[in-house]
């Protein structure tokens, strides 16, 4: 662990996402002294990064609701959840969590003295939760999925597992993790799904009007592509290129001047930039490319057909925040790690493609069997309304 902070150290001098991570660490200490009640009681919830922040959020504005007594405490790890939620409301204090050494956690949780703490998904740091354990603190893994590839079910993780035995409980997203928790001599889970499910329909009931994406639309049919990348757009590009009687909405993943310009460079048909554009010359455009962050969960709710990416690098990005709105949505390869993509699949609500050949059939098959379309459309808003609920039987297991 030392070794890996004397690493980061080095490495924030190149980089300014690591850089802001490092700095945010050390003025962690300073942000809790200066802003911790002492007289309060604190829940602690900790996420990773943006996306475990979306699937504690459901839990943090529930005990906010209904137990005014408790205050919140938020950490994050990465600058790309901290960043983006730094000034989330329904948290009291707002800070990234110290690297995991002892020195850290002791010194930590001497400040804040939470009376319980939730850990989203894959969260399992070592020296934090054996001292909560010896301190008697209540600790709740949520949301939480495990696979017999992660390095607990490997006899060379098998010491490391023990730090699995400091949680009080786990509310997991399927009956695998369960069993193979149960490998582990821990039977304190339950399989309450995910979150997120709960957040994706919150988000769309909060959706946002924006009357350039209703004016773009103009009556046609519309395909959006949500957080993109060069590969994914080298994928669904060319054929829209090639078909007039669609539009179609791009918001890139990486909103940078070098990306934009090779999106625009690769697109045949008139396109417009979201925040260089009005109303009315978005109507009279094919393609709408959106240059700014905050919108796609909304620009949803426009499109007949969706296109997730991040299949063709290192994960799919969220595919609920297309499906909820009843829309069939594709995405490449890479998401086996994904409960959610996969379940997806398995409902008819999702296509997994491998290549531009597997996109141009099913995008096909989609424009000309409008049963198909209907139907796919259907399922997909069917599987997400069939798995919300999580967070109403965590709160309820917990009396809470």
């Amino acid at each position: 662990m030392y070794l890996y902070l004397i690493g980061v150290a080095v490495y924030s001098l190149f980089d300014k996402k690591v850089r802001k991570m490092w700095r945010g660490e050390r003025e962690a200490f300073d942000v809790l002294k200066a802003n911790v009640d002492p007289d309060a009681r604190y829940v602690w919830f900790h996420a990773a990064s943006l996306g475990e922040f979306e699937q504690g959020r459901p839990l943090m504005e529930h005990l906010r609701k209904n137990h005014p007594e408790y205050k919140i405490l938020l950490t994050f790890f990465s600058p790309s959840g901290y960043e983006v939620r730094k000034n989330y409301e329904g948290a009291d204090i707002i800070c990234y969590l110290p690297l995991d050494t002892r020195i850290n956690a002791h010194r930590f949780l001497k400040l804040v003295s939470p009376e319980m703490a939730f850990f989203i998904k894959y969260e399992f740091w070592y020296n934090y939760l054996h001292i909560l354990k010896r301190r008697g603190v209540p600790v709740y893994s949520v949301s939480s999925i495990f696979r017999r590839d992660q390095v607990f079910f490997h006899w060379y993780g098998h010491e490391y597992a023990m730090v699995l035995k400091c949680f009080t409980h786990f509310f997991v997203q399927n009956e695998t993790s369960v069993n193979l928790l149960r490998s582990l001599g821990i039977s304190c889970a339950t399989v309450v799904g995910d979150t997120r499910f709960d957040r994706v329909l919150q988000i769309k009931e909060a959706a946002k009007q924006l009357p350039i994406v209703e004016a773009f639309k103009a009556g046609r049919q519309v395909f959006v592509a949500g957080s993109s990348w060069p590969p994914d757009e080298d994928v669904f590009i060319p054929f829209f290129n090639q078909h007039p009687e669609w539009k179609i909405i791009i918001a890139p993943h990486v909103i940078g001047d070098d990306h934009l310009r090779q999106i625009l460079s690769k697109l045949k048909r008139k396109t417009v930039l979201y925040t260089d554009t009005t109303p009315e010359e978005a109507a009279s455009a094919d393609c709408l490319v959106i240059n700014c962050f905050g919108l796609l969960s909304s620009i949803y709710r426009y499109g007949e057909v969706a296109y997730v990416g991040g299949g063709f690098g290192v994960g799919i990005h969220n595919v609920l925040e297309a499906a909820v709105w009843g829309m069939p949505v594709i995405f490449g390869p890479n998401n086996k790690n994904f409960q959610e993509a996969l379940g997806l699949l398995a409902a008819g609500g999702g296509f997994e493609i491998n290549d531009d050949e597997d996109f141009v059939k099913i995008m096909n098959q989609l424009i000309s069997d409008r049963q198909m379309l209907c139907s796919s459309s259907e399922k997909a808003g069917t599987f997400v309304n069939g798995q919300a609920g999580a967070t109403r039987k965590v709160m309820e297991a917990l009396g809470l």
